[in-house]
């Protein structure tokens, strides 16, 4: 499940060490500290090795650091915990920056100052990182030019801190994996997530049915109704998918060409149960920690074919700007109110609390984010 923390003007700097400066052309160093850019002092959640979250990271104070001619100083406004930042805080994230580091991965922040050599960023534009980057979780964050994308100012600050990573996923999932036409269904497991969420709305603004399937939980029913107005056809919970003929579900929404996978184990089972002769299966998490499991029949008979999905792996193939101009989708139809998700937005430095409702200790929370 993904979490996101969200700050009030928070500080975020990734630079743990201030840099130092040669003097050049009989230049004093004290002549060029006065006349360089230099970032305000920084706070940031910071982990010196991999382990449990709630006991590596700390927060710590950050020195100021010069801004270079091509970089850019961002004052972060809010930024989430999502569980890919869990799991590189744990060290099991395929790719993850080396200890110490700074946790997260994505958020928006205000351009706060900017080096000589800026001329796509001023002071008071709103950026995200774009590919996500590491070192979110603080305060005043000093990166090139490049990793910022600017935004409009008028998307709810939340939502801007969170479009990269789950939305982006949902959309490109639905886009990039086969070839959907209006009228046409998907089916998903894992439909409370963040991701599940997203996929519900934007199938909904292409004319695309989704059969979706949670988990039994107390309060089924209303959580049954909110997807529901969220725009999914069907929702059902794992439980009321044990039955012979689960196609017979399905009413009049035709049979599935492309399901998701999140969970793995039955869940995932239950995916392939749906779909149609020849459809695919894209598995992008595995919440259950349960291998996908499928019948020989399903391969032989029904054609089935099944793949995965990894955003970074996406992202990392030259992507960029194609991103870029995904994510300036995604924001307009969140402006349009064509695209909501619930988020609950922790004060930075109470960053234990928010970690601790993001590993599930204080029960079932929304997606937390920190107000930096």
């Amino acid at each position: 499940m993904l979490r996101h923390l969200g700050f009030h003007a928070p500080r975020l700097a990734f630079n743990f060490k201030p840099r130092l400066v040669d003097g050049c052309n009989g230049q004093s160093l004290i002549t060029r500290a006065f006349s360089a850019v230099v970032s305000p002092p920084s706070k940031a959640i910071v982990y010196e090795a991999h382990g449990a979250p709630d006991a590596v990271a700390k927060l710590v104070e950050i020195p100021a650091v010069e801004v270079k001619e091509n970089e850019v100083c961002v004052k972060m406004l809010a930024a989430p915990i999502n569980p890919s930042d869990i799991n590189r805080i744990q060290g099991v994230y395929p790719v993850r920056p080396e200890p110490p580091a700074v946790g997260g991965y994505e958020g928006v922040g205000e351009v706060h100052s900017v080096g000589s050599s800026v001329s796509s960023l001023s002071p008071g534009d709103w950026v995200i990182p774009s590919p996500p980057s590491f070192g979110t979780w603080q305060t005043y964050i000093v990166k090139d030019e490049n990793v910022w994308h600017k935004i409009d100012k008028g998307v709810p600050m939340e939502y801007a801190a969170t479009i990269t990573v789950n939305p982006l996923t949902a959309l490109l999932m639905l886009e990039h994996c086969i070839t959907l036409n209006s009228g046409d269904a998907i089916v998903q497991n894992g439909a409370t997530s963040m991701v599940g969420q997203c996929v519900i709305q934007l199938a909904k603004s292409r004319g695309i049915h989704s059969v979706n399937i949670i988990r039994d939980r107390p309060g089924v029913d209303e959580v049954k109704e909110r997807l529901k107005d969220m725009g999914a056809d069907k929702v059902f919970t794992e439980n009321e998918l044990e039955v012979k003929n689960i196609k017979s579900l399905l009413g009049g929404i035709p049979e599935p060409a492309l399901g998701f996978n999140c969970v793995g184990g039955n869940a995932a089972s239950l995916v392939l149960k749906f779909l149609r002769q020849g459809g695919t299966m894209v598995t992008y998490g595995g919440m259950s920690k349960k291998p996908v499991t499928v019948s020989t029949s399903s391969f032989i008979f029904k054609d089935l074919s099944l793949r995965g999905f990894w955003l970074q792996k996406w992202l990392s193939t030259d992507k960029a700007e194609e991103s870029r101009g995904m994510i300036d989708r995604l924001l307009r139809l969140v402006q349009e109110g064509k695209l909501k998700y619930k988020m609950e937005l922790a004060p930075f430095d109470d960053f234990n609390t928010a970690l601790d409702k993001a590993l599930g200790k204080l029960g079932s929370q929304p997606k937390q984010g920190f107000a930096i």
